[in-house]
């Protein structure tokens, strides 16, 4: 796959640069704090119709130490921008400008990682490194693996998703060199993978001791180039390191891998479709809430007996959640008891089922009861009234 598809053209780039030029012009000397382009637009390795700019507002540790940075931050900023305040580990900034957002993040200006007050003071640092480290050919490289991950849902640290940040598949490239090289090791990889790309240790087995519990609890142990005390993949979760490992394994080239699979709820035929109006808090937040009661539908589902055969959702202004399962044919089902040796527990059994008829299978006794539900739409009308529900989700209706 040729990655010049995947690289911006003159017109975005000139665009960008243009919106970057401006702001920076506005805050020229500015005592004790200067701005600093970063992200994958400082990299160099930014994605096409990918309008979001990160700048660093480097503000001096001696100076600002005991200081709010982000309420600093407003202050300089609110004279020249209307500004969207957007919370985080420190609350930074959002600036819109013609299609284009402006993040505007408030850090240390420190020279050794072991100053940060924070994780995003380390960020400049990052961006060094990849500069240093890249050319041309491998930023193209990063772009490709970048796309291929967005394309097959890999994408993002979020909690709500667990996959590869932008800058994990930085050093991964970095370490690989191109993709194709990546995804022949990756074929390669199992449950636990150690990478310490700078060398920053003598042996794997010193990695595994010297990281604290926390940090060696993903699939993926990559060793931060500049930080070699932090898994850099720490947010990375198994089920997207599962899956990465599986398409790399059937990968043959073609740019289907490529293309974003759209899901149309038209197309859904025969699914439960809900739609879901998440509450309003930092997206990290609402986005691990509604995953997590997505998977509790399912499981309910599955505890009713209904067999899940698809599910699958998507989040933009509003969420969809989409269920493929049949129903139940029959309107009984058995609850078993003990084994009929265990007398004690046989006496409880029956006593709480007295007024049922006690039957045996394979010596085990039951009870034959009725389903409330064989159709599970009409579960899930019932379940998304249950407070679980209504405590992580604003409103939530079956379509």
């Amino acid at each position: 796959m040729d990655a010049k598809e995947f690289t911006p053209n003159k017109v975005e780039k000139a665009k960008l640069k243009s919106e970057v030029k401006t702001f920076l012009k506005k805050f020229k000397n500015i005592k004790d704090m200067k701005f600093m382009v970063g992200g994958s637009y400082a990299k160099n390795t930014w994605l096409p119709n990918n309008q979001d700019i990160d700048i660093f507002a480097k503000f001096n540790y001696k100076k600002y130490k005991d200081k709010d940075l982000s309420k600093e931050l407003k202050k300089i900023l609110s004279k020249h921008y209307k500004l969207e305040l957007v919370h985080g580990s420190r609350d930074y900034f959002h600036i819109k400008r013609d299609n284009v957002i402006l993040e505007i993040v408030p850090i240390f200006d420190i020279k050794n990682p072991r100053e940060a007050k924070n994780v995003t003071d380390v960020s400049p640092l990052h961006v060094k490194y990849i500069k240093k480290k890249t050319n041309k050919k491998i930023q193209n490289e990063i772009r490709l693996l970048k796309q291929f991950c967005k394309a097959n849902e890999l994408y993002g640290a979020e909690s709500y998703i667990r996959g590869f940040s932008g800058y994990v598949l930085e050093v991964l490239m970095v370490y690989y060199k191109t993709f194709n090289n990546l995804i022949k090791e990756v074929k390669t990889w199992e449950e636990k993978v150690v990478l310490d790309p700078s060398k920053s240790y003598k042996s794997e087995r010193e990695i595994i001791n010297e990281l604290n519990e926390s940090k060696k609890v993903s699939p993926l142990i990559l060793i931060d180039p500049v930080q070699p005390n932090r898994n850099a993949a720490a947010a990375l979760g198994k089920k997207v390191f599962s899956k990465f490992i599986s398409l790399a394994k059937v990968y043959d080239g073609s740019e289907g891998y490529f293309k974003r699979k759209e899901v149309k709820l038209s197309d859904l035929k025969g699914y439960i479709i809900l739609e879901v109006v998440p509450k309003i808090g930092k997206k990290d937040i609402v986005g691990a809430k509604i995953v997590k009661t997505l998977e509790r539908l399912k499981t309910k589902l599955e505890a009713s007996d209904f067999e899940v055969k698809d599910y699958g959702w998507k989040w933009e202004e509003k969420a969809h959640f989409w269920f493929k399962v049949d129903k139940i044919r029959s309107k009984t089902k058995r609850h078993y008891g003990p084994e009929k040796k265990f007398k004690k527990h046989l006496m409880i059994f029956k006593k709480k089922w007295k007024d049922y008829k006690i039957s045996e299978s394979k010596g085990k006794v039951y009870v034959t009861l009725e389903r409330k539900f064989t159709n599970p739409r009409e579960f899930l009308k019932e379940e998304i009234k249950k407070k679980f529900i209504t405590e992580n989700i604003k409103k939530i209706n079956i379509l």
